[in-house]
């Protein structure tokens, strides 16, 4: 499942970018992101404990932080770098993919994934802002990395986010699991529960998309309102009464798969990053 952890690290790659410095690895991300919640949560403690007692001068380093101060950066497969294709943009047609990958991975670390970044408007209102990923499995920080960027800088339905925006977006990471075998049943999954990915045909183009688990139940959708939104953004402008029909005679394919989103905002990013700099761990500039 994916971890807030995961969300920061979307966001290293992304202010690295905007930075030309070299983010931090994921190891690094996740040692850290640890090191920082178990430090505050040990103040919190002994803040309640004895209340009125004068505060040490310094927390003493978690052991993490000091390997990862004396850690050589040259040996970290941290630098910047963007990946993916057109085809693996969730906001457009996205043909079948080798079946095989669906259906196993071949690591525990390597997960089909998608990145979303939402802008938050200050009442909390929220806005998508570019959401590209794959279902082919990906090495996780390679994954992160690659579609950090690519959801941030390449999704076409938006214009690129600049700089000025980060303190605006909230990052959310989504890893696949438990793909199911193809289905003709349009209605075999579960609100809530699944994603699903449809292919089908029609004036003898195949059509495909996806959405994620969250979509329709945060659309409120019920599941041929569903099926009908999606079949339009697949490219299909049809009725929507003739769904079905379109349907059954173009031959369509449901697959269905998990994933639970985990988001995270801005400010709670960069509160842990100027933690992390408290440190003595500073972003390097890239040659």
């Amino acid at each position: 499942m994916a971890t807030k952890a995961h969300c920061a690290y979307c966001f290293e790659t992304l202010a690295a970018h905007f930075e030309n410095c070299q983010p931090l690895s994921l190891a690094q991300v996740e040692e850290l992101w640890e090191a920082y919640h178990a430090t505050n949560s040990k103040a919190t403690t002994e803040g309640e404990e004895a209340e009125d007692a004068e505060m040490p001068d310094a927390v003493a380093r978690p052991a993490a932080i000091s390997r990862l101060l004396n850690r050589d950066a040259s040996n970290s497969s941290s630098s910047s770098l963007s990946g993916g294709s057109s085809s693996d943009v969730s906001g457009a047609s996205t043909p079948a993919t080798s079946r095989s990958s669906l259906f196993s991975r071949e690591r525990d670390d390597e997960f089909p994934l998608f990145v979303t970044w939402n802008t938050v408007s200050k009442s909390g209102h929220k806005s998508l802002r570019g959401c590209i990923g794959t279902f082919e499995a990906q090495e996780l920080e390679y994954g992160l990395r690659s579609y950090a960027l690519t959801s941030a800088l390449e999704d076409t339905r938006f214009h690129p986010i600049p700089a000025s925006l980060l303190p605006s977006l909230a990052a959310h990471v989504t890893l696949l699991t438990n793909f199911s075998t193809p289905t003709k049943d349009p209605l075999d999954w579960t609100l809530g529960k699944h994603g699903i990915r449809i292919s089908f045909t029609h004036t003898h183009r195949r059509y495909g998309a996806t959405y994620l688990p969250d979509v329709a139940k945060e659309q409120g959708w019920t599941k041929e309102e569903t099926l009908i939104s999606l079949m339009r953004k697949a490219g299909w402008n049809g009725s929507s009464s003739q769904w079905q029909k379109t349907w059954r005679d173009g031959k369509g394919e449901l697959i269905r798969y998990e994933g639970k989103q985990i988001g995270l905002h801005y400010a709670e990013y960069r509160e842990w990053r100027e933690w992390v700099e408290e440190q003595g761990i500073q972003a390097k500039a890239l040659k």
